[in-house]
Order: structure tokens, then C-alpha cells, then sequence
């Protein structure tokens, strides 16, 4: 007898999933607020389970992480939107303690008895106190003082070296809970760590033909390989994204949970120097040396907008919530961007030419009327009043703090074109705060052999090692830090209605500090450390140790803070 052929089974076709069009924006809408909420939950679903099918395939390979692995087998995946709901849930949940600690404690110092119903009452206006407080925070309407908080560190606290790289460290960024870091090095190595135990994990670049296939622009020269140095790296601000820039042009789009490389958008004719998400979207803008801004939408891979106004490279670029954008440019200047919403940004695309920014032609049968169209762009000229800038980052949407290459560190602000508090050797070793006083290390000041005459410990060392490579700011707070190569990271404390800065502490640190980034509970302060500068080579400290390294902040306990 024959054997039976067995017949496989066809599903209609009205049942299968139409693919995904890389590039549709779709509407005139926010994509990243507005989009059904259940395609990012399939989405989530299924890099999760492609996450898990690769966890399980090298399970004959990998020894380590086995039992986790084991334990989570046969548990139900948690979509974004469960997540949001699990998270927004403990959070409440904190705070209703921290008011019901409150409560307790007003209690005991007043003797009057009150009903059931008052105290729940009261406990619930204090928690909705709380949360209005947090959201005015959140949105850098209302400035957290951290500064005043911060105490004094203690002979145990230092640097703590937690990430090593092979070569200078170019980048670090923070994940917006702060459990988790990302590096990137002048090798190309980007690493994914986490904050508590330090454990690592490396990205792995993919093959050529990949990359060439994920829109990368192919080598004009075959014999060559691409480059891998990056300059740049910033995470979106629901962590799904990682995006990285460096000498090869190109902007890398990196999934976070699977490690893997989605996207490679091309456009820019020079490195790529800097990059950042505007917080709570999925914009991402990315400066190069080729003196342009580019706007990207990473939920749809699509390139939206460009940015003109330098007139040399870009170096530094920040980004809060609201349109604006700050850079920093080796033409002496920063300028502050006031760029349009996405969905004007899609109607105006409608409506003309990519090529054309000021002419719009209405053709109506055989008549053409032009009709005029100016950008809603616009931005603010802000010139350095002595030396190149730098760096730069945001105080808050009005307050910007900057570092140039003369050792100097700026305030300032929208309603003035000058600095509103400068102060000039601002790494000096012989600055000092009340509390804190910093002698300069002899073993630190080396450079190589390159300046023999670098006489440590006094005014007369290396301007090279006084240059501001790195400021940041913890966000809608008046605590802020600054790096060089002196040997020293100091703390600062913004005063409040463009009054000054002044300065906090100092913690010793060998190295090029070449990026710097604050816990967003200011619990703790991240720097990226090389033996070299971030963009060349002209300097060298040979005792510095090249990896990621984190120092504790010690602040006052305050009973409305949730820790």
C-alpha cells in the first residue's frame, strides 16, 4: 500500500499580517504618542519572543545565566502597555506611603483627634500634592534643588571603575530608570551595562553585506573596511532605542533588548559628533562635521527635517521635551533651535519640495503662482565672548550651561546674547569651595613628554588639561558637573534667577573627561574616561584608566523624596 501524502493545511489569506513599510509616517499626527498602542504591543511581543528563541538556542553553548533562564521559562511575556500600568501602579503605591509616613508623623506632634474619613482625605491630597509636584519637575517647569542637598563625600568615596574598554571612552548614556548604561569606545565597542553589578554586554556589529542591506550607504572602496570608532551614543527615553554616530557617516539604530542592529540612516557627509532623543518621543537629531542638524523618527526609520546655521562642525547637541534644540559649534557659537512639530513637519512635506525650502509653485491648469514659505524654524545666535566652546547641555528650557577650550564654563540665558555668569579657570587647582579644597596630583598632569614645561600643581600646567571637555546637568535641577583633563570632576550649584554658579565639590579622577551623565535621582554621577580626548589625539594621560567609571552623591534625606 502507498503511504498516505499528508496535505498541509492553507490559511486564508484575509488572516495573514500585511509586513511593516519602513518609512510610513502616516497622518499628520505624533506616531510615537498617537499610533495604536496594540501594534507596539505585538511589536514587543515579538522581539520578545525572538529574544527568548535566542536565548534558548545557545543554551547548548552558554553555561552562564542557565538557571535564569530556566526560571523564566513558561511565564507569561509582559507587553509595554502592562509594564506602564505594573510601574504607574508601584509608584502610587510609594507615595501613598511616603504620605502615610508623613500623616503619621504630623500625627504624633498634634493632639487632635480627627475622623477616619479627614485623614484619608488629607492623605490623598498629599499624594496628589506629590505627583503634581513630580509632574512640574518632570516637565522643567518647576527646578528641583538637589545642590543644597548634596553633602560632603567621605574619604571612602571615589571613582569606582565599572566598565573596561580597551581604548578612550567617547560616550555614556543612561536609561531613564537608571538601572542600566551604555559606552561606546574609539574601537567601535558599544556596551550595554548594568548599574548595580556592572555586568556587561557587548553589541555586536553586523557583516557588511547587513548593514549595506539595513540602508547603509556601500564602500566606494571594497578593500577597505567601514569604520567602527563612535563618537556619540543616545537612548530613547522608553529605552527601546540605542542609537550610535561615528567616522563612517552614518546614524546606527540598535534595538536594546535584543542587541541587534535595525537601522543605518545615511545623509550626513561628515563623522558623526554628536546625537540625542528629545525626551518622551522618538525624534532623534544627530550633528555631524558636515555643519548640519538632521531630525530622524526611529519608530519609523523615515529622515524628517534638516537643520542649517553652522558655519564649522558641530560638537555637542541637547534636547528636553519642548521643540527647542541646543548646539555647539567650532564656529564660536551655540545656537538655540525653536524646530517645527512633526506632524507640521509631515503637512509641510505634503505641500512642497525637499529640494526647495523657499518656494512653493501652486500649479492650477496652465497658470503657475508662486507663493512664498518661510521655515517656522528660527533660532538664537549665542557667541563665545573670548575662546571656542565646547560642550553644552540644558539647565531648563531657558537656562543653558556650556564649556569652552580655555578652561572657562558659562551661564546662560534666552533673554541675553552673553554669558550671564562666567567663570575662567574654572579647573584651576586653586579653586576651592568652603568645604572642599583639591591639590593637583603629580603623576595625573602627564601628557606623553609632549610639554616639559608643565609645572604641576600650580597655574602654569597644560592648558590642554584645563580645557572643559564635558558638562551635564542633572535634569530640572540646579546641580550640575563639569570635566577636564586636570584631574578632577567638580559639582556646581546653579543659583537660581541667573544669579551665578558655585562651586560644590571636587572628585578626583585621572583621565580626559570626555562625557559625563547624572543619575535622574542625582544618587549617583557616571563618566566616560580615556587616556584621549574624545574627537583626536593631541593629548595623552598615561595613568588614566580607559573604561566607565561611577561615583556616589550623598544627599540629605528629604521626606517628600521618593528614593
Amino acid at each position: 500500500m502507498k503511504p498516505r501524502s499528508r496535505k498541509r493545511a492553507i490559511r486564508p489569506m484575509a488572516g495573514k499580517k500585511k509586513p511593516r513599510v519602513s518609512g510610513g509616517g502616516g497622518g499628520g499626527g505624533d506616531s510615537f504618542f498617537e499610533s495604536d498602542t496594540k501594534q507596539r504591543g505585538r511589536r514587543s511581543r515579538k522581539d520578545d519572543d525572538l529574544e527568548s528563541i535566542e536565548s534558548d538556542d545557545d543554551l547548548a553553548d552558554l553555561d552562564v545565566g542557565q538557571e535564569e533562564e530556566d526560571e523564566g521559562e513558561g511565564v507569561p511575556e509582559e507587553t509595554a502597555d502592562e509594564k506602564r500600568v505594573r510601574v504607574a501602579k508601584e509608584h502610587l503605591e510609594r507615595i501613598r506611603a511616603i504620605a502615610k509616613r508623613v500623616e503619621e508623623e504630623e500625627e504624633e506632634e498634634e493632639d487632635e483627634e480627627e475622623g477616619r474619613d479627614e485623614r484619608e482625605g488629607k492623605r490623598d491630597s498629599l499624594v496628589a500634592e506629590i505627583l503634581q509636584k513630580e509632574q512640574l519637575e518632570e516637565s522643567g517647569r518647576v527646578r528641583r534643588y538637589i545642590a543644597s542637598r548634596v553633602s560632603s563625600p567621605e574619604p571612602a568615596d571615589e571613582f569606582r571603575l565599572l566598565v573596561k574598554h580597551r581604548q578612550s571612552v567617547t560616550a555614556v548614556a543612561l536609561a531613564e530608570d537608571d538601572s542600566r548604561g551604555f559606552s561606546a569606545s574609539k574601537d567601535g565597542v558599544i556596551l550595554h551595562w548594568d548599574i548595580e553589578t556592572g555586568k556587561s554586554e557587548k553589541y555586536l556589529w553586523p557583516s557588511e553585506d547587513v548593514l549595506v542591506s539595513h540602508y547603509a550607504k556601500s564602500l566606494q572602496n571594497p578593500a577597505r573596511k567601514r569604520s567602527k570608532n563612535v563618537l556619540a551614543l543616545a537612548v530613547s527615553s522608553d529605552g527601546r532605542y540605542l542609537a550610535s554616530g561615528g567616522l563612517d557617516r552614518h546614524v546606527h539604530l540598535w534595538d536594546t533588548r535584543t542587541r541587534q542592529h535595525l537601522q543605518a540612516f545615511h545623509g550626513h557627509r561628515g563623522p558623526i559628533s554628536c546625537l540625542t532623543f528629545r525626551q518622551g518621543t522618538s525624534q532623534l537629531f544627530s550633528g555631524s562635521f558636515d555643519r548640519t542638524i538632521k531630525l530622524w523618527n526611529a519608530e519609523d526609520r523615515t529622515h524628517m527635517d534638516n537643520l542649517f546655521g553652522h558655519q564649522s562642525e558641530i560638537l555637542t547637541i541637547d534636547c528636553l521635551r519642548r521643540e527647542r534644540l541646543l548646539t555647539v559649534g567650532r564656529d564660536r557659537t551655540m545656537r538655540l533651535w525653536k524646530f517645527r512639530k512633526e506632524e507640521d513637519i509631515l503637512e509641510a512635506h505634503a505641500k512642497i519640495n525637499l529640494d526647495s525650502w523657499f518656494l512653493v509653485a501652486i500649479i492650477n491648469k496652465s497658470n503657475v503662482v508662486p507663493v512664498d514659505y518661510v521655515p517656522e524654524e528660527s533660532q538664537l545666535v549665542f557667541r563665545a565672548p573670548a575662546s571656542s566652546l565646547e560642550c553644552c547641555c540644558f539647565i531648563n528650557d531657558n537656562e543653558f550651561l556650556s564649556g569652552s577650550d580655555d578652561g572657562s564654563i558659562e551661564l546662560w540665558s534666552v533673554m541675553r546674547k552673553k554669558p550671564t555668569h562666567l567663570i575662567k579657570n574654572a579647573h584651576a587647582p586653586s579653586l576651592s569651595s568652603n568645604d572642599f579644597s583639591y591639590k593637583e596630583d603629580e603623576t595625573i598632569m602627564s601628557n606623553g613628554g609632549n610639554m616639559e614645561n608643565d609645572r604641576h600643581g600650580d597655574a602654569n600646567c597644560s592648558s590642554a588639561h584645563l580645557w572643559v571637555s564635558s558638562v551635564a546637568v542633572c535634569r530640572g535641577s540646579d546641580l550640575a558637573a563639569s570635566g577636564a583633563a586636570n584631574g578632577v570632576v567638580r559639582l556646581w550649584a546653579v543659583e537660581s534667577d541667573n544669579k551665578g554658579i558655585q562651586p560644590l565639590f571636587s572628585y578626583s579622577l585621572a583621565g580626559f573627561i570626555n562625557s559625563l551623565a547624572f543619575a535622574k535621582s542625582a544618587r549617583f554621577l557616571v563618566a566616560g574616561v580615556g587616556q584621549e580626548p574624545r574627537l583626536g589625539r593631541w593629548g595623552h594621560v598615561r595613568n588614566a584608566r580607559n573604561g566607565v567609571v561611577i561615583h556616589p552623591i550623598r544627599l540629605k534625606e528629604d521626606r517628600t523624596t521618593i528614593l
